[in-house]
């Protein structure tokens, strides 16, 4: 079991690399200077998100979650460069990336719809 959660928080992780590999190259005004930054950014993304989910309950209602979700992606995106070295953007690079990212992520299969799939064809 616990290689299972393991091998998922690296395929999340690897996943979320990707995706902001594809944003930051779509995005103007969006640099990252090495893949280990985009694994330090994503880190810290991953951290932030969690613990904002965590200690707030504005993820309740799913519009509410896109809207909040979309805004603190852009807040996120542009901190994170104070954070770490060879990763710039600017505000209007972070809504875009935050756009970008959006889109990106929605079009990969989320691992809840994976885990149904599976549920799903296991009981078949």
């Amino acid at each position: 079991m616990k290689r299972n959660k393991l091998s998922q928080f690296f395929g999340r992780l690897i996943t979320a690399i990707i995706i902001l590999s594809i944003t930051a190259f779509f995005t103007p005004g969006f640099s990252v200077s090495s893949i280990w930054v985009i694994a330090t950014a994503v880190l810290i993304l991953t951290v932030f998100d969690f613990l904002i989910s965590t200690f707030t309950s504005l993820f309740t209602h799913p519009i509410i979650k896109g809207i909040i979700g979309f805004v603190l992606c852009a807040i996120t995106l542009y901190i994170v460069q104070y954070i770490v070295t060879g990763y710039s953007i600017s505000w209007i690079s972070a809504l875009l990336g935050a756009l970008v990212y959006a889109i990106v992520d929605y079009m990969l299969p989320a691992e809840e719809e994976n885990q149904r799939r599976h549920i799903h064809h296991a009981t078949i």
